[in-house]
């Protein structure tokens, strides 16, 4: 049976799963304890996510991360859709940032997310060495926005 869960203490016992979507604990450590921590459960943990409040109307989902045997397993889209219920009511948009990778924003876009705007050169101002996915160099962060009203 899922379950989800709001981590309020020991948000870093979630690091190493936290670090599969960022690789830089130092960014990291920029928006976890500002940020509120979703765990789902499934027979053990398989996914988390955090959210921080950037406005009284936004918010942005800064990491969302499953343990790589669950990709594929729905674990990601379960997480966001009550990420979605949650905030419902609470702000107007939702915000996303990544890489520019097209099995990423895929991802985003079929789970109700469009392009927003880019940072150009984020990843590579902001991070002290290469960052990939796919063996594509990840330069520009690509930010999506999802409404949370109109549901």
């Amino acid at each position: 049976m899922i379950e989800i869960k709001l981590i309020e203490n020991n948000k870093k016992d979630f690091l190493d799963l936290l670090l599969l979507a960022d690789e830089s604990e130092s960014m990291i450590d920029r928006y976890l304890e500002r940020g509120e921590l979703f765990a789902l459960y499934d027979n053990g943990l398989k996914s988390v996510c955090v959210v921080t409040r950037e406005s009284d109307e936004l918010c942005e989902l800064k990491n969302i991360a499953a343990y790589e045997k669950w990709h594929g397993h729905g674990y990601g889209t379960k997480l966001l859709n009550y990420i979605f219920s949650y905030y419902r009511g609470k702000y107007r948009e939702i915000l996303v940032g990544t890489g520019d990778s097209p099995w990423i924003l895929s991802f985003y876009q079929k789970n109700g997310f469009s392009i927003s705007h880019r940072l150009k050169n984020f990843f590579t101002d902001n991070y002290d060495h290469p960052m990939f996915d796919n063996d594509v160099q990840l330069v520009d962060m690509v930010y999506l926005k999802r409404d949370l009203q109109g549901e």
